[in-house]
């Protein structure tokens, strides 16, 4: 099967780092990933990736536990950086050239978010990691994965999750929860359904860039989503719901 995409954007939260642990980071699970990762780059695609930080340390959290909100957020995007560097570690243990980009200046370790740059890294093969969020409190990872493939021209964002698409209700508290194929942006976000928040499923609608959500633990799904298999829940315009 021939590529379907040619540049896309992947969405890793903080807790898919974290495997089976309470906290922190899993290396088992990070080379995992990165292997993944690789066997994507392997086929002639570009792919970037945004990733969360709520395995070390989630902003929304901090602000409930009494801290200012916008502080609380700013630590959280640094916590993601320490991912995204964990994650550059293993992809070029596994010979993937790969740079890391932040929204907040961390030079002695990481490039500054450059939106031309981070094109021009693409398009040379190389694997380039958001990191630091938007640079802004009050917005998520995931707003800012939608915001990033906007500025790439990413055709898809991947959302990576420990589920295997959408459903209509919680699958974990209810057995007979229905999983959709495929959804509106529309129906997504008037039902509230857990997609991505709606910041960035708005942005997404907005720039008609399509959302597959797919569960990140079966081994060779992000190939797999790439290479246009239906895997997960595909959310887009011209979508419907089933």
């Amino acid at each position: 099967m021939g590529n379907t995409y040619q540049r896309v954007l992947l969405k890793l939260s903080g807790e898919a780092l974290m495997g089976d642990l309470s906290y922190g980071i899993d290396p088992t699970i990070v080379q995992y990933i990165a292997q993944e990762i690789a066997e994507v780059v392997s086929n002639g695609v570009q792919i970037a990736v945004v990733v969360g930080g709520g395995n070390i340390f989630r902003g929304i959290k901090g602000a409930a536990a009494g801290m200012d909100r916008a502080t609380a957020d700013y630590i959280g995007m640094i916590a993601t950086v320490m991912n995204a560097m964990t994650l550059q570690d293993a992809l070029e243990q596994a010979e993937i050239p790969t740079r890391v980009q932040t929204a907040i200046a961390m030079q002695e370790v990481a490039e500054p978010y450059i939106r031309r740059r981070a094109i021009r890294h693409l398009e040379k093969g190389r694997v380039v990691i958001f990191g630091a969020g938007s640079g802004n409190p009050f917005f998520t990872t995931d707003t800012t994965a939608a915001l990033r493939a906007a500025e790439i021209n990413a055709e898809v964002v991947f959302k990576a999750t420990k589920v295997d698409g959408v459903y209509d209700s919680d699958p974990k508290v209810n057995p007979d929860a229905k999983r959709f194929r495929t959804l509106t942006y529309s129906h997504v976000l008037a039902h509230d359904l857990k997609v991505m928040d709606s910041t960035a499923i708005a942005l997404c609608k907005d720039n008609n860039i399509p959302i597959t959500v797919f569960d990140l633990s079966v081994r060779g799904n992000i190939c797999r989503a790439v290479m246009g298999e239906p895997i997960g829940t595909i959310v887009g315009e011209s979508c419907e719901v089933s």
